[in-house]
């Protein structure tokens, strides 16, 4: 990426002068507004919606795609909420968490120079509620008595019958390959790894010449990927896996009101129905017993489900989470609207008494919390007031013989036995001893850096969740560990200064960041942090995680300083069976340039 100046009057126009800022885009340029103000009352509520602070990004250069812009805005300290790109990728809308930051990248983009591109920015319309536009359109084509291409509404064009039974329906959005062998589910998801490490194969060779005569080699012998691929590993089960699911509650698709379940069709599709999940082949038993008490409880109070089209109503959503120890925590997320303090605490009153001495007391419910949804301040459900209403503050869950505390707001792995035999790999391929020191980044309720500590000298955790951090601190005393510390922050404000404080011989990284990847600071201080030899990356999501990867691997530069990593081996583990995600595990180690004009004669050798 071509460097560019970090404000408009140090762009470099070539002799242009920096276009003036331009006006609110309106709703007829703006491809994705409505001229009904209907259909924009959403931004007009109490929720948060990263609509009111949008803009439009016009001018991009020719084939941008979403990671380059989100790098190009991260590279100049803007972290956009998201990116949609339009118009064969010439122009974008971004969305950004607050006035302060969407006002921020106006002044800074507007007039910068790119790739040869100088890009203008204006204020954006927000985007029409999805479902009401749907329904506008659905109301026009009955009102015309077509679709407008002169057949009949699909709703009349649907024959009795036709229709598959609903726990067909919900299986197919929720376990999209619930009917597929599972042998065959994981050659697909194998096969998903393999394009990753093909694609990274060539970025690779594109970003670090270098690197072409161990890569040729590479992609010789292991199929164009530029590493081994080890075989996936199964999940060690492959039903009732789940123990955290998000539930909705709405009117159900079998019309029965007050329904707790899986959304049965997308938002921007016209559908709000849900679908109970007593037939959903991955959520446990235990947490089905929870959806199906908590779902008689709802149904005898007098307060309506949460309605996302017109943002009234109270009900919104239920999280339930399940441990092998037998322990549930269940998360009951409710909109106040305008309801008193007395109503809400006689609200709260019932639910406990329902979970302790009625009905709900056989639900095995533990942990019973209310979450207070309706204030448009952030984006993030761990910054709502979670009130403790019932048991125990956090459950405790079982992994490789050690105990773990989990808080409501807390990462944990979805699936704990295929959890296990991801972090047996991990502990495996870092090649750890009593000399090491171990830098879990992102590292969530501690799980990883906790399972290697009696490996290693020192274990250095760091995650954003507050409440994260404070459970891997009491898990680390629960497990007699004194060789563990945990930092709480952003990984790329916090990552660099701890990196650069450690002095140990021995150091190797294990990230295991949120679906996007990490932040760009973080490689960058990876890449300069020398005495870091080896790095193991667990991705969510591979194709995600792809500029993190080239990054690793690119040449030296002005921007990228330090000796590159490359690929050493790979492998799938299958923590989401009955979908098409999987997790990636890819082992990088530091390229020695000493030791490789040594092995010049076997460019291979060192990574293989």
């Amino acid at each position: 990426m071509a460097d560019v100046s970090s404000s408009p009057k140090n762009a470099e126009f070539q002799g242009e002068t920096p276009p003036p800022l331009p006006k609110e885009a309106t709703e007829e340029e703006t491809p994705d507004s409505n001229s009904d103000p209907s259909l924009f009352r959403y931004v007009k509520g109490d929720l948060f919606t990263s609509e009111i602070y949008k803009v439009e990004i016009r001018n991009l250069p020719k084939f941008v795609g979403f990671n380059d812009l989100k790098k190009f805005l991260s590279k100049h300290g803007l972290n956009p909420h998201k990116i949609k790109l339009f118009g064969r990728q010439t122009f974008a809308f971004v969305t950004f968490k607050n006035e302060e930051e969407r006002d921020k990248a106006m002044k800074m983009v507007h007039g910068m120079q790119w790739k040869g591109q100088v890009l203008t920015v204006r204020l954006a319309k927000p985007k029409a509620d999805p479902i009401l536009q749907k329904r506008k359109q659905q109301q026009q084509q009955e009102e015309e008595g077509g679709d407008g291409e002169g057949r009949p509404p699909a709703t009349k064009r649907k024959e009795a019958g036709e229709e598959e039974p609903l726990s067909v329906q919900i299986a197919n959005v929720v376990t999209p390959l619930w009917k597929v062998p599972y042998e065959e589910q994981l050659r697909r998801k194998e096969q998903e790894v393999v394009a990753v490490l093909q694609r990274l194969a060539k970025e690779i060779g594109n970003t670090n010449k270098g690197m072409l005569p161990w890569l040729f080699a590479q992609k010789e012998k292991y199929n164009k990927m530029c590493c081994p691929l080890e075989a996936i590993c199964p999940s060690p089960t492959q039903t009732e896996y789940r123990n955290k699911c998000e539930f909705l509650i709405s009117m159900g698709a079998d019309g029965q009101d007050k329904t707790v379940g899986f959304r049965l069709g997308k938002y921007k599709g016209g559908s709000c129905a849900v679908v109970g999940p007593a037939d959903t082949c991955h959520v446990s038993a235990e947490a089905k017993k929870v959806v199906s008490q908590f779902q008689e409880f709802i149904r005898a109070t007098p307060y309506s489900v949460y309605s996302p089209e017109t943002y009234e109503g109270h009900w919104k959503q239920l999280t339930v989470r399940t441990t092998r120890t037998k322990q549930a925590m269940a998360m009951a997320f409710f909109n106040p609207q305008k309801l008193e303090e007395k109503e809400l605490d006689e609200l709260k009153g019932s639910m406990r008494t329902y979970f302790t001495e009625g009905q709900g007391k056989d639900s095995g419910v533990t942990s019973l919390y209310f979450v207070r949804e309706g204030q448009r301040t952030s984006p993030n459900l761990e910054d709502l007031p979670c009130e403790l209403v019932a048991g125990e503050a956090c459950i405790r869950e079982e992994l490789l013989g050690l105990t773990f505390q989990i808080s409501p707001h807390s990462f944990f792995q979805v699936n704990t036995g295929a959890a296990e035999v991801l972090y047996s790999a991990v502990g495996e391929w870092a090649q750890l001893d009593q000399d090491s020191t171990v830098l879990d980044v992102c590292c969530g309720t501690g799980t990883i850096g906790i399972s290697l500590a009696k490996r290693v000298k020192k274990v250095i955790g760091i995650e954003l969740c507050q409440e994260a951090v404070e459970d891997a601190k009491v898990n680390a005393k629960l497990n007699g560990l004194s060789n563990v510390e945990f930092h709480c922050g952003k990984a790329e404000d916090v990552f660099p200064s701890i990196l650069n404080s450690v002095v140990s011989p021995n150091v190797t990284a294990i990230v295991d960041p949120p679906r996007a990847g990490l932040h760009s600071k973080v490689i960058l201080a990876i890449r300069r942090a020398e005495h870091l030899k080896r790095l193991v990356y667990v991705a969510c999501n591979g194709k995600a995680a792809m500029n993190n990867f080239i990054d690793l691997c690119r040449a030296p530069s002005n921007r990228v300083h330090g000796a590159p990593f490359r690929p050493v081996r790979a492998m799938a583990v299958d923590l989401f069976p009955q979908t098409m995600h999987v997790e990636m595990l890819l082992l990088l180690e530091r390229i020695d340039y000493d030791a490789q004009q040594k092995t010049s004669d076997n460019p291979e050798e060192k990574a293989c």
